[in-house]
């Protein structure tokens, strides 16, 4: 057997899974969507009909949220973790990224006992206050929710950047003067810039999809996911279903897309 021969033969798997799992399923989707009343206008309807505008603006507008704070709290956490040992620190550590084992409605759940109607916030907040506060069936319950898986996601992609950075060059900066804060914003923040990228996208691209805690949380907003569900399950609307899947996958598609063409590496999606 010659060497082409058995490189196309190692192949074979790979598409014919890629066919079955990914091209089929993604060409019927496509398809479906233009099966409706409107044909291939119902993939403008994410833009032109009212509701469905406001649905991905709210998606957009949350996921970005969820992005930027996500960044910051992990930028500061993972570093301060990778470049710091203290008893405990193992431990910390697992604790941080224990959500990963966790499903997104066991988030919500979450969520709920901590800022629901019958939460601990709300608890304490009555005996304090006299009013009981609960946000977890708002916008800011849904942002909680998607910094709680989003962030330990974060935080071991900023460990492990911060782990491959030149101490030297740090250490040169210092020599020639400069405060701890400008070696930070000039030496190690540009350092990392690929890694907040490509954390970053991910973040971004996550929290667009994200079912489960929008499922458990999302009673008083609107975001795509559960906009697709209920024009699937509810409406029947398979062809609107379908479009506004498609605009879905082709936003979070772009932004992974845009975070390979910053950083010139593979930016992959995690969890």
């Amino acid at each position: 057997m010659s060497h082409r021969s058995f490189v196309w033969l190692c192949l074979l798997p790979l598409a014919v899974v890629t066919t079955a799992f990914f091209l089929l399923p993604m060409a019927r989707l496509v398809a479906t969507g233009a099966e409706g009343p409107r044909g291939l206008a119902e993939y403008l309807t994410i833009l032109t009909v009212p509701r469905y505008r406001a649905t991905l603006i709210n998606t957009v507008l949350l996921s970005a949220a969820t992005t930027i704070l996500t960044l910051a709290i992990s930028t500061v956490a993972g570093m301060f973790l990778q470049r710091h040992r203290f008893p405990g620190r193992a431990i910390l550590i697992a604790m941080l990224t224990f959500p990963l084992a966790f499903p997104g409605v066991v988030v919500g759940f979450m969520i709920i006992l901590l800022a629901g109607r019958q939460g601990l916030i709300g608890d304490l907040s009555n005996r304090l206050t006299g009013d009981r506060i609960v946000f977890a069936y708002s916008i800011y319950g849904l942002l909680l929710g998607y910094l709680y898986f989003s962030v330990p996601r974060v935080i071991l992609t900023i460990m492990a950047a911060v782990q491959k950075l030149d101490v030297g060059l740090e250490e040169a900066a210092r020599s020639l003067g400069a405060s701890p804060w400008a070696v930070q914003r000039d030496v190690v923040l540009p350092a990392l810039a690929p890694a907040f990228v490509a954390s970053g996208a991910i973040a971004f691209a996550t929290a667009m999809g994200a079912f489960g805690t929008a499922f458990t949380l999302a009673t008083n907003i609107d975001v795509l996911p559960m906009l697709i569900y209920t024009e699937f399950t509810l409406a029947a609307n398979l062809a609107t279903a379908a479009s506004l899947s498609v605009g879905l996958g082709i936003i979070a598609w772009a932004m992974l897309a845009i975070a390979r063409s910053f950083t010139g590496g593979t930016v992959a999606a995690a969890g």
